[in-house]
């Protein structure tokens, strides 16, 4: 049985940019999200003999956490970019990633990040699974091929949950399940022998331009702004269990402690 299986990846900026950033190699990197969910589809390539493709939605300096995802030992990287993209809100992104995924054909498992580090909403895979009405599990802790389909596990609310779903499936990983392998140079080297990211724009993915970037997008960030924090910090002096007592007398003093 062959098995295919897409990992929807991102470059994010590292730090909140005041004003607006130039994106570059020196600000961006793979979304730490993601790199769990690269993980679980590898340890599936080795155990199931599948087939991984990452694939990215962004501008040209989103190769970068493509390159990276090829040393962890991805077989095949592809990048949809198009100046059309930019402000695309989530709906759009999940759009245009369903568009690439159609474009790039038989797969078995789609999977995300549960979240991205920057704009951390959480909803780019399950909208791209209801765009391509596909099932969709979120949080997945462990993932079994079966015959027909996948086996999913996750956690939630204290309770054990095991899914069976047909192929093809999608589903978000638990970033605390899978620990992300570490690249040496030989993963880096190797990104060197293989062929070139492939390249996706909008005129390849059956989308106009009013389907996407701002012009498509039913929202948008009206603002971003730093909150100011106004907590103080009281160091407790002496043995700690006068420290204790000095805590609890605060605490009784403020009435959080009867």
């Amino acid at each position: 049985m062959s098995i295919h299986i897409i990992v929807c990846i991102k470059s994010v900026v590292k730090a909140a940019p005041k004003g607006v950033a130039r994106r570059t190699p020196d600000n961006s990197e793979l979304n730490p999200f993601d790199r769990p969910a690269l993980e679980a589809a590898l340890q599936l390539k080795a155990q199931a003999g599948a087939s991984v493709t990452a694939l990215c939605m962004g501008p040209a300096v989103s190769s970068e956490a493509l390159a990276e995802a090829m040393a962890m030992g991805v077989d095949r990287a592809v990048l949809i970019s198009d100046r059309a993209l930019a402000e695309s809100d989530t709906l759009v992104t999940s759009r245009v990633l369903a568009a690439g995924v159609q474009k790039i054909k038989g797969f078995d498992l789609l999977l995300f990040g549960t979240r991205t580090a920057d704009s951390d909403t959480g909803q780019v895979g399950p909208q791209t699974a209801a765009l391509l009405g596909i099932p969709f599990i979120s949080g997945v802790r462990k993932i079994d091929p079966e015959d027909d389909g996948w086996t999913l596990q996750r956690t939630m609310d204290g309770w054990q949950e095991d899914w069976q779903v047909r192929a093809p499936a999608a589903a978000t990983i638990d970033p605390r399940a899978f620990l992300p392998r570490p690249i040496g140079l030989k993963g880096i080297s190797q990104v060197y022998d293989q062929p070139a990211i492939e390249q996706l724009a909008l005129a390849d993915l059956n989308l106009t331009v009013q389907e996407v970037g701002l012009a498509g997008s039913p929202t948008r960030v009206a603002a971003l702004e730093k909150i100011a924090r106004n907590r103080r910090c009281t160091m407790l002096e002496g043995e700690p269990q006068k420290q204790v007592e000095d805590l609890l007398e605060r605490l009784t003093r403020a009435g959080l402690v009867g």
